[in-house]
C-alpha cells in the first residue's frame, strides 16, 4: 500500500469516528450546518497533505477541528466581520469552558436534534442528517432509501438550500420543540444503526462502529425521553440486533446466515436489556408502533433454541401488523420468508411475485436474494441459481455479494 493511500484510509477510519462531533462542534461556532460541513471536508483534504508528510498527530479529532475553526476565521476575516465573528468564537469557548447546562447534554445527539429542523420535509430532515451526521455518503443513504443515487444528491443539496434561503440558525430546540422532531430523530439513529448491522457497501459485513454509536443515541434518548414508548422501543430493538453481532461474522469476516449461527455466541446480557426495555415501553399502556414490533420480532428470534424452533407463525402475525402500521416494500418482503418458513416456501413465492410485478424493489438486490432462497427450497435450482447471482450482481457489499455466489454455486453442486 502506497503511504498516501495509508494516508488517506487513516483519514477516513478517523473521520467515521470523529466526524458527527467535529462538525456538532463547528456547527455551533459558525452557526450554520451546511458551513460546517464544509469546513470539515477542507480540514479533511489538508490532513490528507501534511498528514503525509507530518504524520498523523496524538490528537487527530482536535487537530481536524482546529484546522476548521482557522478556515473559519480566516473566511471571516476576507468578508471583514471578524470582529462579530470573534465574539461568537469567544462565546462558544466560554460555553464549553464553563460547563454551561444544555438540555441535551451530547454533542452528536444535539446536532441530530438541529439538523432534523421542521422546515424541511421528514425526508430531507433524515437524508440530509444521515449525510452530515452518520458520516454515510450518498450511495448508502439511497440504498436505506430505496431511490436513485441522483435522486438522493439532489434531496440533500435542496435539503441544504431550503436551510439557508429560511436563514435557519444552528440552534439545539427547547424541550417543547422535540416532539415535532422526535419521529425523524428516531428514524436517523435507526437508519445509521441498520447501516451498521448490514453494511450496504464496501468489504465489511458489518460497520460496527455505527452500529455502536447509533446504539449509545439510543440510550441517551432512553434518558431524555424516559415514557415515550417508541424511544425505548428502538433502543429495544437495536440492543436484541447487537446481541448477534459476535456470531453474525466468521473467522475470515464472511457473513453467516441466521441458520447457520452458533447462538451460543448471541451476547444474552443485551438480550436481557432489550428485553427489559421493550417490557418498559409495553407497560406504558400506550400500544405497540413500528419499532416495538420490530423489537418483539427480534425477541422472537433471540429467544428461539434453533430456526425450526422459531415461533414463525407469531412473527408472522407481527409483520402483518407491521405492515398495517408502516407498510414498506422491506417490510413485505421479511413477511414473505417468514410466511415462507410457516406455510412453506410457495406461499412465501406469491408475495415475492406480487412485489416483483409492483416494481418497487427494482434495482435492490434484496429480492432476488430471497426469491432465489424460495426457489432452491423449492426444489427450483437452476432458477434459484439465476437469481441469486443477479443479487449478487446487484449488491454493493463484497462480502454479502461473495456469499450469495457461493450459495448458487453450492446449488450447482
Amino acid at each position: 500500500m502506497t503511504p498516501d493511500l495509508e494516508v488517506s484510509r487513516r483519514v477516513a477510519a478517523i473521520w467515521r469516528i470523529e466526524g458527527a462531533r467535529i462538525v456538532a462542534t463547528l456547527a455551533r461556532v459558525v452557526g450554520d450546518l451546511g458551513t460546517a460541513e464544509d469546513l470539515a471536508q477542507d480540514a479533511l483534504v489538508e490532513a490528507v497533505e501534511q498528514w503525509g508528510r507530518d504524520g498523523v498527530p496524538r490528537n487527530p479529532g482536535a487537530w481536524l477541528t482546529a484546522v476548521a475553526k482557522r478556515r473559519a476565521i480566516d473566511g471571516w476575516r476576507r468578508e471583514q466581520r471578524l470582529g462579530e465573528k470573534y465574539r461568537l468564537l469567544a462565546a462558544d469557548l466560554d460555553e464549553v469552558a464553563d460547563d454551561v447546562w444544555e438540555p441535551i447534554d451530547d454533542d452528536v445527539l444535539r446536532l441530530v436534534f438541529a439538523a432534523c429542523h421542521p422546515v424541511l420535509s421528514r425526508e430531507a430532515q433524515v437524508a440530509l442528517t444521515l449525510k452530515i451526521v452518520g458520516g454515510l455518503d450518498t450511495e448508502a443513504i439511497a440504498r436505506l432509501f430505496l431511490v436513485p443515487v441522483p435522486t438522493m444528491q439532489q434531496r440533500i443539496v435542496r435539503a441544504k438550500k431550503a436551510l439557508s434561503a429560511a436563514r435557519v440558525p444552528f440552534t439545539v430546540p427547547e424541550p417543547a420543540e422535540w416532539p415535532a422532531r422526535r419521529t425523524a430523530v428516531l428514524t436517523v439513529v435507526y437508519l445509521i444503526f441498520t447501516e451498521g448491522y448490514v453494511a450496504s457497501t464496501g468489504d465489511a459485513v458489518l460497520r460496527t462502529e455505527l452500529a455502536h454509536e447509533a446504539l449509545r443515541l439510543g440510550r441517551v434518548l432512553c434518558r431524555l425521553l424516559p415514557r415515550e414508548p417508541e424511544v425505548l422501543a428502538l433502543s429495544a430493538l437495536m440492543e436484541l440486533q447487537a446481541s448477534r453481532f459476535a456470531a453474525r461474522v466468521d473467522g475470515n469476516g464472511d457473513a453467516v446466515l441466521l441458520a447457520d449461527q452458533d447462538r451460543r455466541r448471541w451476547d444474552r446480557s443485551a438480550i436481557a436489556r432489550g428485553s427489559m426495555l421493550l417490557d418498559r415501553a409495553d407497560a406504558l399502556g400506550r400500544g405497540r408502533g413500528p419499532y416495538a414490533l420490530q423489537a418483539a420480532i427480534a425477541l422472537c428470534h433471540a429467544g428461539a433454541e434453533s430456526v425450526d424452533s422459531t415461533d414463525w407463525d407469531r412473527i408472522v402475525l407481527l409483520y402483518e401488523m407491521l405492515g398495517r402500521l408502516s407498510p414498506s416494500p422491506v417490510v413485505e418482503l421479511n413477511r414473505a420468508v417468514a410466511v415462507s418458513m410457516a406455510s412453506g416456501p410457495a406461499e412465501g413465492l406469491a408475495i415475492v411475485d406480487a412485489l416483483a410485478a409492483s416494481g418497487v424493489l427494482r434495482g435492490s438486490h434484496l429480492l432476488p436474494s430471497v426469491r432465489g432462497e424460495l426457489l432452491a427450497r423449492s426444489g427450483r435450482i437452476e432458477e434459484a441459481q439465476v437469481h441469486l447471482h443477479e443479487a449478487a450482481a446487484l449488491s454493493r457489499n463484497a462480502r454479502e455479494a461473495a456469499l450469495l455466489r457461493r450459495k448458487a454455486d453450492a446449488l450447482g453442486a
